[in-house]
């Protein structure tokens, strides 16, 4: 870890969103980035609640007290997440898109597929540090998001300033706390095995979620702005407003270094300027 992370102390912070205003479409004239970027009402309520339970079971087995402060910061930062992108999902759902059925699939894969089971002693604790794994993997590609949304020109394509403000919120606190579960797996286990299968598990399956959550806002939208397209996806990546694909895989590759840390992965010294500047944080302070 670098000097400057040595000394950041991870805490929640309070925020408050106002969505009265917000558009359907609130990158204008781009329903397809507004409803590729909406997934993330979606999925990370369910996601985010489900690293808090899983980061709790292993808070009694760590032995580095500066490490645990981390981790306890990380969980209530994880909290306040899921609960803000709740708010935006609850507004979509008012504005009339059907959000509880695709929500309903997240709910299965983090509580049911990836929830606890019935185990004890060394079985517990093995399926724990695989989950463990699989947050760390997570948590690699939302540290890029979040360095991704705090650069890119998405206020000049008018993006609505409440949103975007929730989106660089959220990515800054993931740039702030992205070496906690990486740290937290290597203590607890650290098997490059492992974790090399748990980003091989990971990739394919936040790509399932975006395509498919991207084609099913797109297709519940009450505006019907039609379907989305790997042609749509290309062309808003190429004027910055998604990640493109050469991005991502420019990020995964890191990962399989033996030697790989995520400090390596966006700037903490811009993320926490951009936190303390951030309107939601501020309204509510």
């Amino acid at each position: 870890m670098t000097a400057e992370d040595e000394q950041l102390v991870l805490h929640a912070r309070d925020v408050k969103f106002d969505w009265a205003a917000l558009p359907m479409h609130w990158v204008p004239g781009e329903p397809q980035v507004t409803h590729t970027i909406n997934v993330l009402h979606l999925a990370l309520p369910e996601g985010e609640r489900w690293f808090v339970e899983v980061f709790k079971q292993a808070v009694p087995l760590i032995r580095d007290e500066r490490l645990k402060a981390d981790v306890l910061g990380f969980i209530g930062q994880e909290a306040v997440h899921a609960e803000a992108h709740d708010g935006a999902a609850t507004h979509l759902e008012a504005a009339g898109v059907p959000m509880r059925p695709f929500i309903a699939q997240m709910e299965w894969l983090f509580r049911k597929l990836l929830g606890d089971r019935d185990l004890t002693g060394r079985a517990a604790e093995e399926w724990l540090v695989e989950r463990l794994g699989i947050v760390a993997a997570i948590e690699h590609y939302t540290a890029f998001l979040g360095q991704w949304v705090l650069d890119a020109p998405l206020e000049d394509a008018g993006a609505d300033p409440v949103m975007l403000d929730l989106l660089r919120w959220h990515g800054a606190e993931e740039v702030e706390h992205r070496s906690v579960a990486f740290d937290l797996f290597m203590h607890l286990d650290g098997r490059y095995t492992r974790r090399v299968r748990s980003m091989a598990a990971v990739t394919p399956v936040l790509a399932w979620v975006f395509a498919r959550g991207t084609r099913y806002l797109m297709h519940n939208d009450p505006t019907r702005p039609g379907r989305a397209s790997l042609r749509g996806y290309r062309r808003a990546a190429k004027r910055g407003l998604l990640p493109s694909g050469r991005q991502l895989l420019r990020e995964i590759r890191p990962y399989f270094r033996k030697s790989y840390h995520p400090t390596e992965t966006g700037s903490t010294e811009q993320a926490v300027t951009y936190l303390a500047s951030s309107p939601a944080a501020r309204a509510a302070g």
